[in-house]
């Protein structure tokens, strides 16, 4: 049966095919494509890895690229012919062609012997000195496809770099330095894409040395081979008859900042520490501008400090354009040059409201209504105050009832409150060596959750109530601040949450003591206590340097977050040995928690791409706590996590929540442990529609089982049998990139159910795309913005 499926979608594509043909004009054959054949003779040595990838960079280059295609089928000029030719240039027609359709690409001769030109120039370019390329256009009724061969000759190696050194100046001492980090090394393959590159990065060191004038064009690099080795020698030298203004060294003059570049007619500018500055309406203390700006008079001119400053210009949020130019001071044999900085405000306050939607992986669908309030510079210091009001709602709109009979109301106050300043303690950054400016972040909050049931007349209707109502006040002050651009470090040395619970029902509680599960019970104390959470976190996020190799990509984050020690300190112990401490008469938790991250991106090809992604966490309770606080713990499912189980409906261990359990307190599976890993393989399929097949495993557990205390079972206790106990999904997915936003359907199903016997947790026999009941309870559609990772 599924033979006969492919067997028909084959035949679909081909009959597409066929159909596009017919369209192609007589004398004229549809382009499909290029094949590539590496020749060498005994004397060359390629690898497999060597032929492969000379055959994609061969592959970039050819022209013309022939049209898109799913499975062989050229779906836009399908598109380009669907509803024949346009009648009208803004018609219905003509707006479905441009947007979906491509006109065909037709074989052309000429292109074949220009492109075998570019080919062997290459193969000289990649060091295969002698090498030729020939080409033909194979031509099979409407379709026709190019066939080019490299005949290879051996690859040259570097012997040696010498850098030209003429004389004792400046700049002959600043470019003899730039020989340490050369990227001509001994016993490399010669490619001028590496000569290019050494160009370019020894114009960087020189500008960072103050050679503000020097550019890359100035540079020449000679080639001597010798034909018996396979050898180059590389002489590194500056052109003859370069401007002397070119290889000068320059220090700062006088720095100007123009806070207001609308004003063309007004400038006033007066001295403030280390510049000067226009600030008419006297809208920024000086400082603002001494710490975004590192330029200093007398300094010598650093590329890394001017770039440095206006990216901290930008990203104090508060100007709309920042405009910098040098100007040599008009002085003969001068080596000075003034900077200037002018920028174009934007408005210093701001009201937004939004309104955002979700659909969730629990059936609940999720509205949103926000009003944000920001003023950019509340005390003259470029500080960004925000002040914000949400009000929300989410409702079971999908899946099985008995599932989750719960909604929520939720309402919200935010205030946050940055400073690009290290604010306390009082350090000032050096303004010539960070890369971007601190940040200080005061955020406070107060969120009410009201959890709403569904209970049964006596005649077997319905009416809705309020469960109960979770009120929570939080708190923090940290710091972000990065070294350079690829550290960001984050540290909150405070924070606190207060949660507690009120508005409990009749109806709630009748419920769960008429609940046969015993569990149950520990559940509802579990919801009925307060809590404070009084702690400390720490994050560092890293990403690699990629250098010459663009086809990886490697992001890594870490952290730490320590609660309890400063609550213990003024704790008052509990009324016997086993009630737990308070503080304010609230007990307090006191847990460890590390967190880790690894993603990494590799490159097939332009438009096929695999991700991966693992996640560890490992929390650690004690003293006051048997457990982390539900907030900090970690829980699996959904839309961003393993999209084939609902939201916290995973573990933790071998643990499941049945029906009855669910409709009172709605999936709440959460652990002190996590482990998941998710790998995606993304295929950009046009401009706009991205497909993508991916699988996710993981699942969450306790870091130590009390009957007594804990709702969970037996099962849900870290051990060495983890691995057991993964839970694995999978499915397929469906992107949509407007550019301004992407839209993700993803569309998922258990392949491995953890809570199940073993022997029986592999599920994949099971699926029966035609029964409906199956489909509920195993199909999950996520509907979500941007990337999972």
């Amino acid at each position: 049966m599924r033979a006969a499926r492919y067997i028909l979608l084959l035949s679909m594509i081909g009959l597409w095919s066929c159909s596009v043909t017919k369209h192609i004009p007589a004398g004229e054959s549809l382009y499909t494509g290029a094949d590539i054949k590496i020749q060498t003779d005994s004397t060359v040595k390629v690898s497999k890895v060597e032929a492969k990838a000379l055959e994609e960079q061969i592959e970039e280059i050819i022209r013309p690229k022939p049209n898109a295609t799913i499975f062989g089928w050229p779906y836009k000029v399908s598109f380009y012919y669907l509803f024949g030719e346009p009648k009208k240039e803004k018609g219905f027609r003509s707006f479905f062609r441009k947007r979906f359709g491509e006109a065909p690409v037709l074989a052309n001769k000429r292109a074949v012997t220009t492109s075998s030109a570019i080919i062997a120039n290459t193969l000289q370019n990649e060091g295969y000195f002698r090498s030729t390329a020939s080409g033909e256009l194979i031509v099979k009724g409407k379709k026709a496809r190019g066939v080019y061969t490299a005949y290879l000759k051996p690859r040259y190696t570097i012997n040696e770099t010498q850098f030209i050194i003429k004389d004792s100046t400046i700049f002959q001492k600043s470019f003899r330095l730039s020989e340490r980090r050369t990227l001509l090394r001994k016993d490399d393959p010669y490619r001028f894409e590496v000569i290019k590159m050494e160009r370019e990065r020894i114009d960087q060191f020189l500008k960072r040395r103050g050679f503000y004038f020097f550019r890359p064009d100035y540079l020449i690099v000679k080639v001597d081979t010798n034909l018996s080795t396979y050898k180059v020698n590389l002489y590194v030298d500056l052109k003859p008859n370069v401007n002397q203004t070119s290889i000068k060294q320059y220090r700062i003059n006088d720095i100007y900042v123009n806070t207001d570049a609308t004003d063309t007619t007004n400038r006033n500018y007066v001295q403030q520490e280390f510049m000067k500055i226009s600030d008419l309406s006297r809208s920024y203390k000086p400082r603002v501008f001494n710490d975004a700006v590192g330029f200093r008079s007398g300094m010598i001119y650093s590329s890394t400090v001017h770039d440095a400053s206006l990216s901290r210009l930008i990203n104090l949020r508060n100007f709309k354009f920042v405009r910098n130019r040098f100007e040599l001071v008009p002085r003969s044999d001068s080596a000075l040059i003034d900077v200037h900085y002018d920028m174009t405000p934007l408005k210093k306050k701001a009201l937004r409201a939004d309104i955002t939607g979700a659909s969730k992986s629990n059936g609940l669908l999720g509205f949103q209504l926000g009003l944000n309030w920001s003023n950019r510079n509340m005390f003259r210091g470029a500080e960004m105050l925000q002040i914000g009001a949400n009000i929300g709602t989410d409702i079971q709109v999908s899946g099985r009832k008995n599932y989750n009979l719960n909604n929520y109301r939720r309402y919200g106050l935010t205030l946050d409150l940055s400073f690009p300043r290290f604010v306390f303690p009082f350090y000032r950054i050096n303004p010539a060596r960070n890369q971007a400016l601190p940040k200080t972040n005061l955020n406070l909050s107060y969120s009410w959750l009201q959890q709403r049931g569904v209970a049964y007349n006596d005649d077997s209707t319905t009416y809705a109530y309020t469960q109960y109502v979770l009120t929570s006040i939080q708190g923090s002050w940290g710091y972000e601040w990065r070294p350079n651009p690829r550290v960001i470090h984050t540290l909150t040395p405070f924070y606190a949450n207060v949660v507690k619970p009120k508005n409990i029902s009749e109806e709630f509680v009748e419920k769960i003591f008429n609940s046969p599960n015993t569990s149950d019970i520990v559940r509802y104390l579990d919801v009925l206590r307060n809590r404070l959470i009084l702690g400390g976190q720490y994050n560092i996020t890293y990403t690699p340097q990629q250098r010459n190799n663009k086809r990886h990509f490697l992001y890594l984050s870490g952290g730490v977050d320590v609660a309890g020690n400063l609550a213990s300190l003024f704790g008052k112990k509990g009324s016997d040995e086993t009630a737990p401490k308070t503080l304010f008469g609230i007990s307090y938790d006191q847990f460890v928690r590390f967190d880790g991250e690894v993603r990494y991106y590799y490159d097939l090809s332009p438009s096929l791409r695999i991700a991966n992604r693992l996640i560890i966490g490992y929390g650690i309770p004690y003293g006051n706590s048997n457990e982390l606080p539900q907030i900090k713990q970690y829980f699996v499912g959904g839309s961003n996590s393993m999209r084939g189980f609902r939201a916290r409906s995973v573990g933790p261990g071998t643990y499941y929540a049945d029906s009855l359990t669910v409709s009172i307190f709605g999936f709440r599976s959460f652990g002190d442990i996590k482990l998941e890993g998710n790998t995606e393989i993304r295929y950009k399929a046009t401009d706009i529609f991205n497909l993508a097949l991916f699988v996710d495993a993981g699942n969450v557990w306790l870091k130590k089982y009390d009957p007594n205390t804990s709702f969970y079972t037996e099962g849900s206790q870290f051990g060495k049998d983890f691995y057991k106990q993964l839970a694995i999904s999978g499915g397929i997915g469906l992107r949509l990139d407007f550019s301004y936003i992407k839209l993700r359907f993803d569309l998922a199903t258990p392949f491995r159910k953890p809570w199940l016997e073993e022997g029986s947790r592999w599920v994949l026999k099971d699926v029966s795309l035609s029964r409906k009941a199956w489909r509920q309870e195993n199909l999950i559609l996520n509907i979500a913005v941007d990337y999972p990772f």
